[in-house]
């Protein structure tokens, strides 16, 4: 788990399965209870990194096409 504020940060688990649902990829693997869980990739070391969050080193939490889209929908809030 690499999700900077996920509960589950910094644990390792076992990958059961990586199949795409729910319009996006996710991680299978088994819970501490033994529970077949699931997960986001993106919350994973599980996929190729970002290149913009390799380059950023850490300095920054958005990419640039996040707020982009933060400011379409802020924008779209004022009117």
């Amino acid at each position: 788990m690499t999700h900077p504020f996920h509960p589950l940060t910094g644990r390792t688990f076992e990958l059961v399965s990586c199949k795409q649902t729910w319009g996006e990829y996710r991680v299978y693997y088994y819970d501490g209870t033994g529970k077949l869980a699931k997960m986001p990739t993106h919350w994973t070391d599980a996929v190729e990194l970002d290149p913009f969050v390799v380059i950023s080193s850490g300095r920054s939490y958005f990419r640039p096409g996040d707020l982009l889209r933060l400011r379409a929908l802020l924008d779209g809030w004022s009117r």
